[in-house]
């Protein structure tokens, strides 16, 4: 269901871009951090806290839960990762510079995630949210189904 025809170069440019988005941001994307985001980055498909974890430990045995969220939290406070609320689960970002409008495809037989993004959905939500008596700060839609390629 990706739209990624080489895997390897979707990841590079992923890693690329992250290191960029940190550096804009004037923080420190550290080499936990990164080996997270390679962690994640491995497929197209979510990855879940807890197996996380476990790819981590086997890189350094000494790794803990809150080694792992920690990480998390700052991948997703950056925009490089989204969580994917109804999987419990996270995703590499694609689009980190249009982070806070993005809808996801998830494909119940592949398990692979496409990320889109469109201002469109803040338009949409925020027309529709009562005016002024709630204003969205993210929104984030997750759309389930079966790709076409599993079709």
């Amino acid at each position: 269901m990706s739209l990624c025809k080489n895997h390897k170069t979707c990841t590079n440019e992923a890693l690329k871009n992250a290191k960029m988005v940190c550096k804009k941001k004037g923080v420190k994307l550290t080499k936990l951090r990164e080996t997270v985001l390679k962690l994640i980055w491995k497929s197209h498909s979510y990855v879940k806290a807890y197996d996380l974890l476990e790819d981590l430990q086997r890189i350094d045995n000494s790794a803990k839960p809150p080694t792992v969220y920690r990480s998390l939290d700052f991948l997703m406070e950056h925009g490089l990762i989204h969580k994917i609320q109804s999987l419990n689960a996270y995703v590499g970002c694609s689009h980190p510079d249009a982070y806070d409008s993005c809808y996801f495809l998830i494909c119940n037989e592949c398990q692979n995630i496409e990320e889109h993004c469109s201002i469109n959905i803040n338009d949409i939500v925020k027309n529709n949210s009562g005016g002024k008596s709630f204003l969205p700060n993210q929104v984030t839609l997750e759309i389930s189904g079966v790709c076409g390629e599993c079709t």
